[in-house]
């Protein structure tokens, strides 16, 4: 009964809870500085019961809770994302207290859409059924909206509004692909659909099946920010708040990658052979588009914006590699997840940077971080191990996670998409030093000291030291995937 399953969802239920309460202090505290603590002592909640849930995991066997009919699934695979993506939300909110007055009116309205934007996300890395996704994508996307244009000025308004509309084609496009997927199947749940292709195998060789998933596909492609569904990525990474930016790179990316594995390999598996090298082109184009165009840009927030598109690519990998293995407890799965954990550190680290020195120099332009290590060094340390890591050099988790994917890559046969993610590897290192040369070797236009606040210093020490941990130590991060990829069945 639906009742007896609410347990199952204790955690997004919390998360909107603390949305509405925060809303309701907005309206009653005299100090809106309280907000953030407030919102993330609220998200201890979500995260102490989803602990609760992976000791309750711990205790049964099969390692899995699926209520509401089979539309939704508390296993490790969902707990990990979960975790992966509240983390990465209170690092944004610790990192947003001085941004925010930039928009002060609507504090209370940030931190809560921040929030509900977190459980849709949360709920696509739970959800097995079709029509439950698609719920929990609009529950985030239409939360991102707004947030985007919080700050009420023309190129915020507009940001917002290119993503409003692309967002809608996407998930138009992508709910008529799960339509065709029904009415050849007869449902709209993962495993039956799976079961249903299985035991009739002319479905298989159904052009309009195919089509279905390449619209699913479309939908999704959009979510991670690939190409060719990423032109709302410069405009809006660059016209929104920083602070949003920066959680859209992380937390959006990891929940279309936590929704595309388990669609794709529990509903879609009798058909990795074709849509194994569609992920494979992507990437590839993806990787090569997102390098070469962040080569050519001044701003340092649109360069972050088409790295995110090239690191897309790189992920995209290891989900091409999945579709080559035919099953799901191999290297690819693996890789992918350990490569969203260490660019979330890693990506996390550069915007909480970018968001401290643009707002006290006043500019998103690199050439105008000239001399910044001289004005503040630990800021400029921060932002370059952050720029090295996304390179993909050791000691950092950056390293780790390419070496992962192509390592996957390479096991299956796809050595020539792992040629082309070093080749971009290489490329990269171009735009990504140009930052780092600008901050130490040229002259600053101001001695003036850069400050930031305590919890932005606290938050981006907390991604620093996670890089060059998992870095250091990838073997404790990989124990934790290969347990979440265990019961992802």
């Amino acid at each position: 009964m639906f009742p007896a399953d609410l347990y199952l969802l204790m955690p997004e239920l919390a998360l909107a809870g603390m949305a509405i309460i925060v809303i309701l202090a907005d309206l009653v505290l005299k100090r809106r500085d309280l907000l953030a603590p407030l919102s993330l002592i609220g998200l201890a909640v979500p995260v102490a019961l989803s602990i609760v849930l992976w000791l309750k995991l711990d205790s049964i066997d099969p390692h899995a809770l699926s209520g509401f009919s089979g539309f939704f699934v508390v296993d490790y695979f969902s707990l990990f994302f979960k975790f992966l993506i509240l983390g990465a939300t209170a690092l944004v909110i610790m990192a947003s207290r001085e941004s925010v007055t930039r928009f002060s009116r609507f504090q209370g309205e940030y931190y809560a859409l921040i929030m509900m934007a977190s459980g849709g996300m949360m709920l696509m890395a739970a959800a097995t059924e079709l029509v439950s996704i698609y719920v929990a994508l609009e529950l985030s996307a239409l939360s991102t909206v707004a947030l985007i244009a919080l700050l009420k000025n023309s190129r915020s308004i507009e940001a917002s509004m290119k993503f409003l509309i692309l967002s809608a084609i996407s998930s138009a496009v992508m709910l008529y692909g799960m339509a065709l997927v029904f009415g050849l199947t007869g449902s709209t749940r993962l495993l039956d659909i799976a079961d249903r292709l299985t035991s009739v195998s002319e479905l298989i060789d159904q052009p309009a099946l195919l089509l279905g998933v390449i619209f699913i596909i479309t939908g999704f492609g959009f979510k991670i920010s690939s190409v060719p569904f990423q032109m709302w990525v410069p405009d809006v990474y660059e016209g929104a708040p920083t602070p949003v930016a920066a959680y859209l790179s992380v937390a959006s990316k990891a929940a279309g990658f936590a929704v595309i594995i388990r669609v794709f390999f529990l509903a879609f598996g009798s058909l990795t052979d074709e849509w194994a090298l569609l992920f494979a082109v992507l990437a590839a184009v993806s990787m090569f588009i997102g390098n070469l165009v962040a080569i050519a840009q001044k701003n340092i927030k649109r360069m972050l914006g088409y790295s995110t598109i090239a690191h897309a690519g790189f992920i995209m990998v290891g989900l091409a590699a999945i579709g080559r293995e035919g099953e799901l407890l191999g290297p690819g799965v693996e890789s992918i997840l350990f490569y969203l954990v260490a660019y979330a550190a890693t990506n996390l680290g550069a915007f909480i940077a970018v968001i401290a020195i643009s707002s006290k120099i006043n500019s998103e332009l690199i050439d105008d971080y000239a001399g910044v290590a001289r004005r503040n060094p630990f800021l400029a340390f921060a932002l370059a191990v952050s720029l090295v890591s996304l390179m993909g050099l050791p000691p950092t988790a950056g390293f780790w996670a390419k070496l992962n994917v192509f390592n996957a890559a390479i096991e299956t046969d796809l050595v020539w998409l792992a040629l082309i993610g070093m080749i971009n590897s290489v490329i990269s290192a171009y735009f990504y030093l140009r930052v780092i040369k600008t901050m130490y070797l040229s002259p600053p236009a101001s001695e003036e000291r850069i400050t930031a606040d305590l919890p932005l210093k606290a938050a981006l020490a907390i991604a620093v030291i996670g890089l060059l941990f998992i870095g250091i130590v990838p073997g404790f991060v990989m124990d934790v995937v290969e347990t979440a990829v265990g019961t992802l069945a």
